[in-house]
């Protein structure tokens, strides 16, 4: 389906980025995964959680919780005989892969544990019982977590007791912050860029603002005609994003100026249904994706920081609902096909996990396509956990998306242009599956620990990310020094 788009203005950080369509294509039946006992939980979450190399799904287990970790590469039926997760002893309600680490992935439960899971690199051969980190504080079940975006080894958790914990993972397994501001159940939690402040969804239909070391409450909205369910930082936008209904039960998204939530700057409404609206957001295209529970549309829009705000460009529909949706990391995206998102949608009625890509259709044989492609996240921390405990505030370490260069930057405040480097583009993830073998993830290290001029220093020894290099790229007449 295709998806009528408008030349998206980019903020100061990033160049303009100008395109005229957007396809959304699930992946044919011999690319997806079937066979999977999806849960059956009516928590309002996503239970999968995707990044380049494995899969977290969580699934049906009698007598306790469990969840299955697979590869990306190994799609078809999933043997009924997977190796399984189930340290928990009760049905696990989320799971989140860290940013940093693609073998490391935390999950909570109804057991009122948080447990942090080593995955080898080879993947799961027997069922994974013992955690690495067992986090213990709630009191009632714990149903959301939540990693920080740019330091290391920093996790949040809220439970059903109306707290919010914030652990540190490389010391005592203890709190190191409690956020006692609630008074009712936390729906959602969301960091802006560096994670200096954190939004919450509440079910007293109330927006919070909090500082997150502290717990100190910021700003908090008062707005009575929408009752919200999801949060979202456009950080790059100075906005925010909520979902919910408003007083006559039509399901709506809202977008709040982050320095005032007095009243909001956009009310939309958009149908009469009753499933939760979950928002995805891509700072580098300004696309907003709007996906329901039980749904099997997911709607696009543009958003800028200037009225009317959002533009609404199409729909993509399926006749199967989606239960949850897993979204992979940018550098997993298959840049040589132009693709710019791409969603892992359970589909529960068929026990199917389906791959739904949005590519903008251009010749392959134009290279790559740095207009879409601008710097983004890294899969590397900008700092430590001290340093952000310390006070400090640090937004992403940013990357090329050229095969070549995994360039590693501070977040810019002028524009920045990706390094000029030429490289084979790498396999696609979901439609090149001839040469998958057993030990297939260790061939694709997405794990990027310095910066890759060419072909043969790419193949060179990793360097230290923290040794302060500094290369410089020339684009047309301009260079752009990153620094890292």
């Amino acid at each position: 389906m295709a998806v009528l788009c408008v030349c998206v203005q980019m903020s100061q950080h990033h160049s303009r980025v100008t395109f005229h369509h957007v396809i959304g294509k699930a992946a044919v039946k011999g690319r997806c995964y079937h066979g999977l006992s999806i849960t059956r939980s009516v928590q309002d979450n996503q239970f999968c959680a995707v990044n380049p190399r494995f899969i977290a799904v969580v699934t049906e287990c009698t007598g306790g919780g469990a969840f299955i970790v697979i590869s990306v590469h190994k799609t078809g039926r999933v043997s009924p005989l997977q190796a399984r997760v189930c340290g928990h002893s009760a049905p696990v309600l989320d799971v989140k892969w860290d940013p940093f680490n693609d073998l490391r992935l935390a999950s909570c439960s109804e057991d009122c544990t948080v447990k942090v899971w080593d995955i080898p690199p080879n993947g799961l051969k027997d069922d994974l019982v013992e955690p690495s980190k067992d986090l213990t504080a709630h009191s009632r079940r714990v149903s959301i977590i939540e990693w920080h975006p740019t330091a290391r080894d920093l996790l949040l958790s809220s439970a059903y007791d109306c707290r919010v914990l914030v652990w540190r993972l490389d010391s005592a397994e203890v709190p190191v912050c409690v956020i006692n501001t609630h008074s009712e159940l936390v729906l959602c939690l969301s960091f802006n860029a560096d994670g200096s402040l954190l939004a919450t969804a509440c079910k007293d239909k109330k927006i919070r603002i909090i500082e997150p070391r502290t717990g100190r409450l910021l700003q908090e909205s008062r707005c009575h005609s929408h009752k919200v369910s999801r949060i979202l930082f456009l950080w790059d936008l100075k906005m925010l994003v909520s979902t919910g209904s408003s007083c006559w039960n039509q399901r709506q998204f809202v977008l709040w100026d982050l320095e005032d939530l007095s009243e909001p700057l956009l009310e939309e409404d958009l149908d009469g249904g009753s499933g939760v609206i979950f928002p995805f957001y891509d700072a580098d295209t300004h696309m907003l994706y709007l996906a329901g529970k039980g749904d099997g549309n997911i709607r696009c829009y543009t958003v800028s920081a200037v009225k009317p705000y959002a533009h609404f460009l199409s729909e993509y529909r399926s006749a199967s609902p989606q239960r949850g949706l897993g979204v992979m990391p940018k550098r997993g995206l298959n840049t040589s096909a132009c693709e710019i998102f791409r969603f892992y949608r359970l589909v529960a009625v068929r026990d199917l996990l389906e791959p739904l890509s949005f590519c903008v259709p251009r010749k392959q044989s134009e290279g790559f396509h740095e207009d879409i492609y601008p710097l983004t996240a890294a899969n590397e921390p900008a700092m430590t956990a001290a340093e952000w405990l310390m006070g400090q505030n640090k937004g992403p370490l940013l990357m090329s998306l050229r095969p070549a260069a995994k360039a590693l930057d501070t977040w810019p405040t002028e524009p920045e242009t990706p390094a000029n480097q030429h490289a084979e583009p790498p396999p696609d993830l979901i439609a090149d599956l001839r040469d998958w073998t057993e030990d297939d993830t260790q061939s694709h290290d997405w794990i990027s620990s310095g910066v890759s001029l060419s072909r043969r220093e790419a193949s060179a020894p990793e360097t230290d990310v923290s040794a302060g290099l500094s290369h410089g790229f020339t684009q047309g007449s301009e260079v752009v020094t990153l620094c890292v």
